[in-house]
């Protein structure tokens, strides 16, 4: 299979997919309407796409092309609140999260899609494990060589977006003690982690021609990296978010990454290399076990300093390019999380101290969805 060539698009246009959890509204665990909810969402006029993912509980949603963080916002809350129609019709919730609380694993169904039972017989348990639920955010590039750039340049900025999206800390019932517990699950799939360092497409696709070959791979989707190309799109796309609780928090990451690609191009601050790869497994260790709290380690000049300080000089840096693209709110968002070092992994920790019921956690984490609830 030779790989497709990489389309045309808008540099630093924006689209935005969101996993979503459905539940009952008994006990709030997991409950398999993907079917119900996708022939009630047919029923609606909306932007995007609606799709199932790998198991009957799971639904994904999806922005069209968009320009900035508030047009991203502006598609996902009718998606959203047609959701929740959908949703109160069946009398089940949808929430956000990277994890279902309390959720087994064993009880999952494949969705009824030929690839998904395809993978569940390559995986075996792992598809099941699969049940976790993330954002992607696709950033428009303006060729294929200025893609892997972008990539490779972001590679540096993948802890920001685990600590910043992280909403994971409960697996089964426990407090794993992970401020995004999701990507351990992401990881254990053996074409996860991170792309190979070439900065050129004709290297790219002599790479990919290799792997084609040894029979590994058919096609881009057979990657789980953290950043991957989509040449059909003509975008990057970056897969480690957890899914946020709110839709406001979805728009100002995809924001957030959009600022970031903006002072890539406009000023190319530095020149990928193998060695950035050095410390990316630590330090996305790091985002995922402290959160917000954890330790970076610059690739460049190998200090150690606070994440959240990085994060915040970061965003000094890209403040100007963030405002150009109507992207200063978002930055505003987030930064307010970083100085107060509270993400959505925070939020539902307060919940569960205060409630005490990891259900209760997941019924105000569907309200919050709704945007109900503070």
């Amino acid at each position: 299979m030779t790989l497709e060539a990489f389309a045309t698009s808008e540099p630093l246009t924006l689209g935005v997919e969101l996993e979503l959890q459905l539940v009952n509204t008994h006990d709030y665990d997991l409950a398999p309407y993907a079917s119900d909810m996708l022939r009630l969402m047919l029923k609606h006029d909306l932007p995007g796409t609606v799709v199932p993912e790998m198991t009957r509980s799971m639904i994904e949603v999806s922005t069209d092309i968009c320009r900035n963080a508030a047009d991203v916002q502006a598609q996902l809350a009718p998606i959203r609140d047609a959701l929740v129609a959908s949703a109160d019709k069946l009398n089940i919730a949808v929430a956000g999260g990277g994890t279902h609380p309390f959720q087994q694993w064993h009880e999952r169904r494949i969705y009824e899609k030929p690839r998904f039972h395809e993978l569940s017989q390559l995986y075996g348990y792992l598809t099941k494990q699969f049940t976790i639920f993330g954002q992607h955010v696709h950033i428009g590039c303006p060729d294929a060589d200025a893609a892997l750039l972008m990539l490779h340049r972001m590679s540096r900025y993948i802890p920001h977006c685990i600590a910043l999206s992280a909403s994971s800390p409960f697996v089964q019932g426990q407090d794993t003690a992970f401020d995004s517990a999701r990507l351990n699950s992401v990881f254990a799939f053996p074409l996860s982690g991170r792309a190979p360092c070439v900065l050129t497409w004709k290297d790219f696709a002599h790479y990919f021609d290799k792997m084609t070959a040894t029979g590994v791979v058919q096609g881009m989707k057979d990657f789980y990296w953290d950043i991957r190309p989509k040449p059909e799109f003509g975008t990057i796309e970056i897969r480690v978010f957890d899914t946020p609780l709110t839709i406001e928090r979805a728009a100002a990451l995809a924001g957030y990454v959009q600022s970031l690609a903006a002072w890539f191009l406009d000023t190319q601050p530095f020149t990928p290399c193998e060695d950035d790869y050095l410390v990316y497994t630590y330090n996305r260790f790091q985002a995922c076990r402290f959160g917000l709290d954890a330790v970076y380690v610059d690739p460049a000049s190998g200090q150690h300093l606070p994440l959240a300080e990085h994060i915040l000089h970061t965003m000094d840096q890209i403040g100007e390019h963030a405002a150009r693209h109507g992207a200063a709110p978002a930055l505003a968002l987030l930064r307010q999380s970083v100085e107060q070092r509270h993400n959505d992994a925070r939020w539902l920790r307060e919940r569960q101290a205060s409630e005490q019921l990891l259900g209760e956690v997941t019924r105000q984490a569907a309200l919050k969805f709704r945007g109900v609830a503070s």
